[in-house]
């Protein structure tokens, strides 16, 4: 079942006469997905791990509304979603900086909010940070692909893209524990974000001058970046002459092609590439990347402990 095609009467049909919450759409922002924490295991078959580019935002949306962490959400790229349950629920929104408002009165983020059926939930358009998480009790339920109910933007696996007007089916409640209605304090970053990376492993492909050009220049994110890879403006980076066969990869590997701009690659990137990798960042910092914007700066400071 699309989540995004099925007419609210059908949809609450098929979920067995309303006993299930359905989420009619009525805006969707730049691009609303359904993701979940990713797949795992699948890199062997070259399909990508995708999932939430701000997991730790996904967890906190799905904890706030008592459900069990890997429950799938919404991801809403710079906000600008507007959803009405036809039925009572509680949601959750994290993530990017935006306006709350519930039929026009004003709710916070990082909390649990109780919607009756038939109100309207907006979240305005993205102050700071680029990804905004709204979490519902019981999360969304489109049947999952490969393990997952993450949409992934390079292969065009799981669910399609949300359309305006279109449906989302809600799971069961019954394994969830309390929401939490208190608003939960959450640490923000204020100015350049600063991510750890790994050197290596084909930094041998690249002088000594450019290596610590990677770890200490101010790199801002170009607009040409997406899921599948946060492209970096900054000093030209040196890569010696020839030609890597197809190696593995990982989010958060730093390619640099032969221009020498570094690329990061985010959940969506493919699982294979020739462009050398200079360095990883750590999986712990890769959420910070996820709520990057175009003109944000990034340091990479080299992580020699692990």
């Amino acid at each position: 079942m699309a989540a995004d095609s099925t007419p609210a009467g059908e949809q609450r049909a098929l979920q067995g006469g309303g006993l299930m919450v359905a989420l009619e759409l009525a805006s969707v922002g730049a691009a609303t997905l359904v993701q979940d924490l990713g797949r795992r295991g699948m890199t062997a078959w070259g399909v990508a791990r995708s999932g939430a580019a701000d997991r730790v935002a996904l967890r906190l949306a799905n904890r706030l509304v008592g459900n069990p962490e890997d429950r799938a959400g919404l991801e809403c790229l710079m906000g600008g979603l507007t959803l009405v349950p036809d039925d009572d629920t509680a949601v959750a929104v994290t993530g990017a900086r935006c306006d709350v408002n519930v039929d026009g009165t004003p709710r916070g983020q990082d909390t649990a909010i109780r919607l009756a059926g038939g109100q309207r939930l907006n979240v305005g358009t993205a102050m700071t940070g680029l990804r905004v998480y709204v979490g519902v009790r019981g999360g969304v339920d489109v049947p999952e692909v490969l393990g997952s109910r993450s949409y992934d933007t390079l292969g065009n696996i799981g669910p399609q893209p949300c359309r305006p007007g279109g449906v989302v089916p809600v799971g069961s409640a019954g394994a969830c524990g309390p929401a939490w209605y208190e608003q939960v304090p959450v640490p923000r970053t204020v100015g350049a974000v600063v991510v750890r990376a790994v050197l290596g492993p084909r930094d041998d492909w690249f002088d000594q001058d450019s290596v610590e050009a990677l770890f200490k220049s101010n790199w801002q994110v170009s607009g040409a970046s997406d899921r599948v890879g946060l492209r970096l403006h900054g000093p030209a980076l040196s890569v010696r002459d020839g030609e890597l066969p197809s190696e593995p990869m990982l989010p958060g590997a730093i390619q640099v092609p032969a221009a020498g701009g570094p690329i990061v690659l985010g959940p969506d990137s493919g699982t294979t590439g020739g462009y050398p990798v200079i360095a990883v960042v750590i999986d712990d910092d890769l959420d910070l990347l996820g709520q990057l914007r175009p003109g944000d700066v990034v340091l990479i400071r080299r992580c020699r402990d692990l």
